[in-house]
């Protein structure tokens, strides 16, 4: 991961913050009691609970250290919560699929903080680029592996 600057959402920042120290403080204790139970089994060799012990901590140093640099290189981007004409970052917006008639809501965020299954899309995929700066009343064109989705923007919300 490069020095490059992180943008993020205030909740974003505040749950990345939240996993960092739950792993800081908490796993680390629980993965440190798991390793000195396995090696009480004897010979490391052998050991499976060691050394899947040691798999997890190895996973888990890595995720503090990609949480750490992510934070670090942070900046929180603040919605204007008076802007809801056009589309920001964590803006929430409620699309209408042309073709099929169906209302959707996502919210844009930064790509740490996109969940598909929470309908938060990154502003860095394709909906996301072409829904920042977009108007309620906006036709957006989609390129997706099936052929051009058609939205309409019906409605922008700060949060």
């Amino acid at each position: 991961m490069s020095n490059e600057e992180m943008i993020l959402t205030k909740e974003g920042f505040a749950k990345l913050q939240e996993e960092l120290d739950d792993l800081k403080y908490v796993k680390r204790k629980e993965l440190a009691e798991r390793i000195k139970l396995a090696i009480s089994y004897g010979d490391l060799k052998e050991n499976s609970e060691y050394h899947s012990a040691k798999n997890d901590q190895s996973f888990l140093e890595t995720r503090v250290i990609i949480l750490e640099k992510m934070l670090n290189t942070a900046r929180i981007v603040e919605t204007d919560p008076n802007n809801t004409s056009s589309v920001q970052i964590g803006s929430s917006v409620i699309l209408n699929d042309v073709e099929f008639d169906e209302r959707i809501e996502y919210q844009i965020v930064a790509p740490a903080e996109a969940d598909v299954q929470a309908n938060k899309i990154s502003y860095e995929s394709p909906l996301g680029k072409e829904l920042l700066g977009k108007t309620v009343g906006s036709r957006i064109n989609v390129n997706a592996p099936m052929g051009v989705i058609v939205y309409e923007l019906l409605e922008v919300r700060a949060l």
